[in-house]
Parts: C-alpha cells; structure tokens; sequence
C-alpha cells in the first residue's frame, strides 16, 4: 500500500484535463443555447468569462504556490476553516457525481446509434471502464485524458478551418455568406448588451471544470513551475477554442436560425463534402462525454481523499492502493455514479433536471469562495510564490462584486425557483451538518 498520493501528473495532463473540464458536449451540442440568447455578440460573453476565469485561475495558482501541496479545498480551509471546506468539498461532490451521471447516459445513448444494445446496459459498460482507468496510476488517467481531450481540440481546430474557408467562399458551397450573417438579423448584436449579459450565465457554467486544476496540485509534478504555466496557457485556449467556432457558426448560418438547423458542426462537415458525418460527431460525441466523465470520478475521488484528510469525512477514504490511487474514495465514488446513472435512466427529465441545477450553482460558489480566500490569505503566505496576481486587490475584488451579482441574479431568478430551493435545501442539510465537526485548524487571523 502507498501511503501517499503520488506526483505523477505531467504539465501536458494538467493542461489537457483543465481544458477538457471545460470544452465537453456543450460546445458541440449547446452552442445553440447561448448564441439564441445573445447573437453574434455571445463571443464577447466567452471573452468576459474567459477574464473571469483568468483573474479566478491565478488567484488560486498563487494561492497553491504561497501553501504548497495544498489543493483547492485546502486553501478554502485556510481561509475560513472546518464548516466552510465542508460544505464546499461535498457541494463539489455533489457536482460531479450528477455531472458523471449524465455523461454515463449520454454515452450509453450515443453507443446505441452503433449497437442495438439496451442503453443501460451500454452505460454500465461505459462505467466499468472509467471506473477502471482511474484504478491504475494517476499517470494513466493523466494520458488517457490527453487523448481524449485531443480529439475534442483537433476537432475544433479543423472546424474553425474548414468552417472559415466555406464562409468566404474558398471552399466551393451553395452559398458563400462572407460577414453578411453579421451585419443582418439584427447584426452584431441583436439583442442588445442586455442579451450578452444574460448568456454570461450559461457561460461560466460552460467554463466549469477548469478549476479542477485545483485538486492536481498534490499529484503534480513541479507544480512550481508547471502550474503558473498551465494557467496562462489554458485559458488562452479555452477561449479560442469557444470564440473562434461560435464565430464562424455565427458566420454561417444566421444566428436565429441555428437552433432550428441541427448541429452546426454537422452542416460544415456535410458542406465539404465529408462521408459519413452522422458517425463522425457520434464518435466526438462519445469522446467529449467519456473524457468529462473520466475527469469526474478523479475529482469526486481526490476531493473524498481531500475531506479525509481533514476529518471532514471519513478517515478510510485516505486509504491509498499500491498504485497511489484513494482506493476507498474510488469505490465511494464508483457506487454514487451507479445510483446517480440509475436515477438518471430512470426519473422523469424534469425531477433530473432541478438537480442539475446543482453543478451551475456549486461552479460559480467555488469560484467566489476562489475570490475570498485570495483576499484574505494574500499576505500570510508559508512561501512567497513566484507567480502572483497583478494589481491585487482591485482585480480579485471585481471578479468577485461580478460572480456575486451573477450569483444573486441566478437564485432571484423566477425561472430558477425550484433548482433554487432545492440547491438551498442541500446546503442547509450540509450546514447542519458541518455543526457535528470539531474544527482542526484554526482559521488564519489578521
């Protein structure tokens, strides 16, 4: 048995897994969503997140860097001790094991377009080999990941390059828009800054997921140096790889037209003349989902192992297999994605959907708890980091005032009231809850 995690994961796996956190189904399916409620001008909401992001993303690589070898729960421990990480780690697990649980369905159903095989059964399939993937070494997750995510980059690449050459007509199509998309149906931004600002909601709940980085650190390799770099890197991608698609989508096909017209990525590939389309986005598809998936049972695990390791859940789940890996976590966490699959296949869409209200809330929580730990620890460091957050507090303060008027906006919301209530209950069950720990850490003091 290893009685310690171990620092296997390279800067490519860090890079690729915060990237896939980010870039999953949605971007190939769910475009349409956020370009119905902004037009064209929803770019500039993937840039205004992709700040956000950015500002969020270094304040805590600093943060890792001034306590090092302490992860993203950690540093929320720090600042504001035993209850706040409590409720925090377990939202997060909460999060992602829903999250798991409708990739798990989706892949069994995309499976089924190949297979005349039950969907359930396809899920469970699917289940047994993340499950499995994740119950070797951290430094085989780490390169499956990359694959994976690999696949998700290559295919936005050849999009946004196929995709320019059809729109100005380098590519012989039917119609060879040029910018005319832009300037008509309203142009640029047809629903005013008003609709920019409204799609900003379901764009940082897109942008989800990057902040895993966070829970790396212990399993990072030079986390010095590499994870300074990761940060930069990463969100520059991030928003290339959301601008420039929805751009060229935009570009293509009118704005108010695309929810109508299938899959956009469908109608480029079909455009130039590709066989077999249909399967081609059902293999991306099925990729995006098993990599966001993957990427779910390795925070559910390492943020257990995490709990654990500060009392704030049981004390086998930092029972560590001879491979590195929590392996109690492990199976906690493999036993939750059975019975979130298994409510997923079968309760009806609607009772599903108010608990799916969970992961958009619980992201921009964890982002705001980001803004006021950096506030309040910058300054206390154990080790003065190398990487630091410019013109603090003025930067780390206005990301927070914004995610707090996002946040406040969301739970008012009228059309939001039973996902509200329900993620309030959870909340007030975890809070009550945290009453029966004995804190082991003092809070750090002025």
């Amino acid at each position: 048995m290893s009685d310690h995690l171990q620092k296997q994961l390279l800067p490519r796996h860090v890079q690729m897994m915060a990237l896939g956190g980010a870039i999953g189904a949605g971007i190939f399916q769910g475009s349409a969503e956020t370009i119905s409620a902004a037009g064209p001008g929803v770019i500039f909401s993937y840039a205004l997140a992709g700040i956000l992001l950015y500002i969020v993303m270094s304040a805590m690589a600093e943060m890792a860097l001034g306590f090092a070898g302490t992860d993203l729960r950690g540093l929320v421990h720090k600042a504001f001790g035993t209850r706040v990480s409590f409720i925090l780690g377990w939202l997060y697990f909460i999060q992602w094991v829903l999250v798991m649980a409708v990739e798990i369905v989706t892949a069994g159903t995309f499976l089924q377009y190949w297979f005349s095989v039950p969907v359930w059964l396809l899920s469970l399939i699917v289940t047994l080999v993340i499950i499995a993937i994740n119950l070797f070494s951290v430094r085989l997750f780490g390169e499956i990941e990359y694959w994976l995510t690999s696949v998700k980059i290559v295919t936005l690449i050849v999009f946004v390059i196929l995709g320019a050459l059809l729109l100005f007509g380098i590519i012989p199509s039917a119609q060879a828009p040029g910018l005319t998309n832009y300037r008509v149906h309203g142009g640029f931004f047809p629903l005013g800054w008003q609709g920019v600002l409204s799609s900003l909601l379901i764009v940082i709940f897109s942008y989800g997921g990057t902040e895993m980085i966070g829970l790396t650190i212990t399993e990072m390799k030079d986390a010095k140096k590499t994870l300074p770099r990761v940060i930069k890197g990463v969100i520059l991608r991030i928003c290339l790889f959301y601008v420039l698609p929805l751009l060229i989508i935009t570009g293509l096909i009118p704005w108010d037209q695309v929810k109508s017209s299938g899959s956009p990525f469908v109608e480029v590939l079909s455009a130039v003349g590709l066989k077999g389309v249909a399967n081609i986005m059902n293999f991306i598809l099925l990729t995006a989902v098993i990599s966001a998936a993957n990427s779910g049972m390795y925070a559910t695990t390492r943020m257990l192992y995490s709990l654990a390791g500060e009392k704030e859940a049981p004390a086998f789940f930092t029972r560590l297999g001879k491979r590195g890996v929590p392996i109690y976590a492990l199976a906690a966490s493999s036993v939750c994605l059975f019975l979130g699959s298994l409510v997923a296949f079968i309760a009806p869409e609607s009772v599903f959907q108010y608990l799916m209200g969970i992961p958009g809330y619980t992201v921009i929580l964890t982002w705001i708890l980001i803004c006021l730990s950096h506030l309040k620890l910058r300054g206390k460091y154990e080790r003065t980091p190398d990487f630091r957050l410019s013109f603090f507090p003025f930067t780390t303060g206005i990301t927070l005032i914004v995610l707090a008027a996002i946040m406040i906006f969301v739970l008012l919301s009228p059309k939001n009231l039973i996902n509200t209530i329900v993620y309030l209950a959870i909340i007030l069950v975890l809070t009550i809850a945290s009453q029966w720990l004995k804190p082991n850490q003092r809070i750090l003091t002025e």
